[in-house]
């Protein structure tokens, strides 16, 4: 049996699939509570019906879905205090590159949006870091060699 993958998620992300997966059951006993339309309108099968398929189809598949990302998560959680100045997993990294300084979250790909400075630990950037210590130049090449210079490292305590 192949091994499942792991979806590494915050304590806010979680809640939020939790959220998402209770608001998709409930709108599925609502949508199949009420009045289904008939397979049938006259010789053709009624297009009302087949939409209404198509909605429930979809919100079977999601539902699903979410339930396997909730079955195969691990909680990201902060490091033991001597391991804290190592670039893991929820770790927010000051990171310097050309004279320019930015600041990144790692977390899984689910909850990744680099627009808010969340990348993944699968990206380039993310994968590279990963393991290094406040000092440590590396260099990332996605499409680019860059160097960045870990300036700091630190985690949120819940």
């Amino acid at each position: 049996m192949a091994q499942e993958k792991k979806f590494y998620l915050t304590k806010g992300g979680l809640e939020k699939l939790k959220k998402e997966l209770q608001d998709l059951n409930s709108l599925k006993i609502s949508k199949t509570k009420g009045e289904v339309p008939k397979i049938w309108h006259s010789e053709d099968l009624n297009p009302e019906y087949l939409s209404f398929q198509e909605d429930l189809s979809f919100l079977e598949s999601r539902i699903m879905e979410l339930k396997y990302i909730l079955r195969n998560t691990q909680l990201i959680k902060p490091p033991p205090k001597e391991k804290q100045n190592i670039v893991q997993l929820g770790a927010k990294v000051l990171v310097e590159i050309d004279g320019q300084k930015d600041e990144f979250e790692i977390v899984g790909t689910l909850e990744a949006n680099p627009t808010v400075g969340k990348i993944s630990n699968e990206s380039p950037v993310g994968r590279i870091l990963l393991g290094h210590k406040v000092g440590d130049a590396v260099l990332v090449s996605s499409p680019v060699k860059t160097i960045y210079k870990i300036k700091k490292i630190k985690y949120q305590t819940s």
